[in-house]
């Protein structure tokens, strides 16, 4: 009986010759990370552990990116906390403000995580780097302390679903678009405690932006990963961003799932069938195709996040905003994913757009994601973001609301002040 995409990395990382769904194993791990919120529990239980030293000070990440800049003094707390660990542990890779970025769009542009990896991050979307064929998925805070200490971790084997991709999408269609569609097709339990792993001609379709936007998002359908084939896309990715104090290159290793590999079932997705995409309040499976939307006002747009914070992202909203302008009593605000990010748009010419339309154009953080830092909305505000979740009070009030779409989207309803269709811009 053949094995997964998802199954060989865990096979292979617990020394195992093949793995089931269902059996329990020790993996050893290429990367371990945390983040401000998440970070400091996690050296507390390390510290509890008595051990003084981390298992691989190149192996172990931590990115201060959810209330940086720091909003208060408990946010400055939490960093410090991070950053002495750091320095006592020497990490080589601690990303202080101003070479920090989001993390789930940091580590891929580092050439920190590659094809192959065993990944575990106490963020639930650190699912975002199966995008490169990597087993990656978040974590609590102990897990990582442990982690932190051993360099393994105890698993599940999951159980999969394929997603059979076909077709090219249409102009204004991204991988947000895509995900959103699958994630209103199976449910946010759809694939509960399963890998989602997407395979089919339709691949050499979607850009590595678009694939990192897809995984990211797979723990919205409730699953414990996401993962992509590795192909050429993936290849020429990997290369670009080689980390010359690292070697994940020489690393990568691409596992394709057997013919014979048991899925709990297949998916068939025809890209061009999606339409842009659009998840009401209060839940990413809440969906409605642009066609289907009608009149809804809006307060805010959000455009960013580890989601759709990406060069790729920002040149989709820079498209739609160039010589025009965000619309009276809304707030467009827009925040790269990485430093890198932010310097291409002012290379690009991106910048001068977003400011010249009236937006706010602002360094890389995660706050406005969830509604603890930059962006928070009042009772009855409504606010159309690329981020990944619009649960009840995820960007402030209990009583704001959230829409999940595309940059494409996300940017053409900034202009119009209601929900908009960007094929009509």
């Amino acid at each position: 009986m053949g094995m997964t995409m998802t199954q060989k990395i865990l096979a292979a990382h617990a020394g195992l010759k093949e793995v089931r769904a269902g059996q329990f194993i020790e993996a050893d791990l290429d990367i371990v990370l945390a983040n401000d919120v998440t970070g400091p529990p996690a050296i507390k239980e390390f510290a509890k552990m008595g051990v003084k030293k981390v298992f691989d000070a190149d192996k172990v990440v931590l990115v201060p990116d959810h209330f940086t800049p720091n909003k208060d003094v408990n946010a400055a707390e939490n960093c410090k906390e991070m950053r002495d660990f750091a320095v006592a542990q020497g990490l080589t890779n601690y990303f202080e403000v101003g070479q920090m970025g989001i993390e789930h769009a940091l580590l891929p542009e580092k050439g920190l995580v590659t094809a192959g990896d065993a990944i575990i991050g106490a963020d639930s979307h650190t699912c975002t780097y199966g995008a490169l064929g990597a087993f990656a998925t978040g974590t609590g805070s102990t897990d990582m302390a442990a982690g932190m200490a051993t360099g393994k971790a105890w698993f599940k084997v999951p159980s999969a679903i394929r997603f059979e991709l076909s077709g090219r999408p249409s102009k204004w269609v991204s991988g947000k678009d895509v995900i959103l569609h699958i994630i209103g097709l199976i449910g946010v339990d759809g694939a509960l405690y399963q890998s989602m792993e997407f395979t089919g001609p339709g691949l050499k379709h979607l850009s590595m932006d678009d694939r990192l936007t897809m995984a990211n998002m797979a723990v919205e359908a409730g699953a414990k990963n996401g993962i992509f084939l590795v192909d050429e896309i993936t290849k020429a990715y990997i290369k670009a961003h080689k980390n010359k104090n690292r070697t994940p290159a020489k690393r990568a290793r691409a596992y394709a799932p057997d013919k014979d590999a048991v899925y709990e079932r297949t998916v068939s997705i025809h890209l061009p069938d999606i339409r842009p995409t659009v998840a009401f309040p209060h839940l990413p499976e809440n969906t409605k195709s642009i066609d289907e939307v009608g009149e809804i006002k809006i307060d805010q747009v959000v455009i960013g996040s580890c989601t759709n914070g990406r060069l790729a992202d920002m040149k989709a909203a820079a498209q739609i905003l160039k010589g025009r302008n965000v619309a009276k009593n809304v707030r467009c605000l827009i925040f790269p994913g990485t430093q890198q990010v932010y310097l291409d748009c002012v290379r690009e010419g991106y910048a001068e757009i977003f400011v010249k339309a009236g937006a706010a154009f602002s360094t890389p953080t995660c706050g406005p994601c969830i509604g603890g830092h930059m962006g928070v909305m009042t009772a009855g505000e409504r606010a159309v973001s690329t981020t990944n979740r619009n649960f009840v009070g995820r960007m402030g009030h209990v009583d704001s609301e959230v829409y999940l779409a595309s940059p494409a989207v996300a940017a053409a309803s900034a202009i119009k002040g209601c929900i908009a269709n960007p094929e009509e811009i």
